[in-house]
Order: C-alpha cells, then structure tokens, then sequence
C-alpha cells in the first residue's frame, strides 16, 4: 500500500490566500495493496474497522474483491473491480476482500486522518476497554518484517472474530453489540481529540476558508493570488510499513 497524506498548514506569505499547501481540499491519496493473507473463514484482505470522523472512497485499480460493511442498515458486500468506485461515511465498518490482485487507490478525508488514528478496530469487547489495552493489540512494534507481518496478520484475525461476531449479532436482530462498538470506539479516541481538531483546522477548515477569501477577492476583481501559484510534488519517503489493509510507503507533506 502506498500513502500519500496532505499537508496540514497553508501558505502565509501572502495572507493565507496563494492556495492550500496540501492536497485539494486536504483530501489525502493512499495507493493500496490489499493483503492477500487468509483470515479464519476462509476470506482473504484486510482488517475490518471504521472511522469516526472520516469518510473514504475507494477507486479499484486493478484485481478483483469486494469490500464488505456493516452499518445500522446491516451488512452488505459491494464488488470491487477495475474502475469501481465505493465510498462510505464516518461509522460504516468495511473490510476489504482479495479474491485476486486487489489495488485500490484510497480518498481519505482530513490529511489522512483516517491512517493517523481515526480508526477502530472490529476487535471483541474486552480489547476495547481502555486505549492502553486496545494499543497494545493494534500498534505494530519495532521488529524484524516477519515479526511486523505476525503481528499484523493476528491483529486482522483478532479483528476479523470480531467482526463476525457483530455480524451474526446483527443478522440475528440484536443491535446492542453494534451500539456498544460505536460507543467504546468513541471512548478510545476521546482523549485524541484536541489533536484531531487541529489537524483539520489546519487543514480542511483552512482550505475552505482560503477559498472563501479568493472568491471574495474575484468579486471585487483582485487577480494577485493567481500570481503565487504553484507546483509541488513528492515521493515516498518510508516504504514497506504494515497498514490495516495492506502494505504502504507513506509520503511526507
């Protein structure tokens, strides 16, 4: 998997108005390559989980799969093939299935937020108590690749039991383990909050806003911000890490 997040700070030299210094709209870009390792029913892909405050979207590349979520409205599997494109809003719980190849390019809300802690693991309730006990089980450690590639592959497993289990919950017409998910996942990411709220003024808030104040501009016929435009580009600095749903080389913005 490779990721690119956006940057979050904007141009000040002249007012803040030159343009966003990060992607378009502080959307951040991930070029995925999904794990192709099986999990317990037989299924191979990634580590179900949702996001609290981010959409996502997915673009299919090349491969074959499916992406599997479960929401309020129960559970479904969309087909994911060349050219599809999925996307999903903060609570739906996906889990990305390899049938052959599978390579997504994924649209994350708020500078890559949803690959720099805004999201939860399916993992069953007792892992979800505390952040401590839930980082212990999620955070891949410091480690030769085969240990990196164990510990990422029994997170997905640990991941995968719990998702099932709030499946057949679910199709089985109790919503309350549906609801305690979203309740404990919302009290681990509490205490990050503060840090959230600044990436995405810094980024999505700012970017809203620096356009705001080019339109206003354009009304009163004042052209100088087009004169600061520019151009950047970036290649991956860190390549190889484990993500949730595959492997991927991070960029820095």
């Amino acid at each position: 998997m490779t990721t690119s997040r956006t940057g979050s700070s904007a141009d000040t030299d002249t007012g803040g108005t030159t343009g966003f210094a990060g992607l378009p709209g502080a959307v951040a870009v991930s070029h995925l390559t999904v794990y192709d390792w099986e999990a317990a029913d037989g299924l191979s892909g990634g580590t179900p989980h949702l996001h609290l405050t981010c959409s996502e979207g997915y673009v299919v590349t090349a491969g074959r799969g499916a992406v599997q979520t479960l929401t309020a409205e129960g559970f479904a599997s969309t087909p994911l093939e060349p050219g599809a494109l999925v996307w999903f809003t903060p609570g739906t719980i996906h889990r990305l299935v390899n049938e052959d190849g599978l390579r997504i390019v994924v649209l994350m809300q708020n500078n890559g937020l949803p690959e720099a802690g805004d999201a939860v693991l399916t993992l069953p309730p007792e892992h979800l108590t505390d952040p401590e006990t839930y980082g212990r089980l999620v955070r891949v450690p410091e480690g030769t690749e085969a240990e990196q590639a164990a510990f990422a592959r029994r997170r997905r497993d640990l991941a995968v039991e719990g998702f099932a289990a709030l499946r057949a919950a679910w199709d089985a017409g109790d919503e309350k383990p549906l609801l305690d998910f979203h309740r404990a996942a919302g009290a681990l990411v509490r205490p990050r909050l503060d840090e959230w709220r600044a990436r995405w003024e810094s980024g999505a808030a700012e970017a809203a806003r620096q356009t705001g104040v080019q339109l206003d501009r354009l009304a009163e016929g004042d052209t100088s911000h087009l004169a600061d435009a520019r151009v950047r580009a970036r290649l991956p600095e860190a390549r190889g890490k484990f993500g949730m749903c595959g492997r991927l080389d991070t960029y820095t913005v």
